[in-house]
């Protein structure tokens, strides 16, 4: 499963890295993008420091839900035999 997540992220970095070129052939970056929406790299990372606020404390109590009741789950399964 962890290869198929690693495959997955290198797939993704692989086709953003020739988007991202062939974009900067066109003279096209990532500032200009977002001036043109209205945006300006500072708004952007308000933006996601806004958002990581918001949802870290939300992740951390799901986290104290769901961790314990994986534990105990994982505690309780039969034992696999074979393979």
């Amino acid at each position: 499963m962890f290869y198929n997540v690693l495959t997955i992220f290198f797939k993704f970095a692989l086709v953003a890295i020739v988007i991202g070129a062939l974009l900067n052939l066109f003279d096209i970056s990532a500032e200009g993008l977002l001036n043109r929406i209205g945006f300006t790299p500072a708004n952007v990372e308000g933006f996601v420091r806004e958002g990581i606020a918001w949802a870290w404390p939300h992740f951390m109590l799901g986290a104290i839900i769901l961790i314990p009741v994986w534990l105990v789950i994982f505690l309780l399964k039969p034992p696999r035999i074979g393979k």
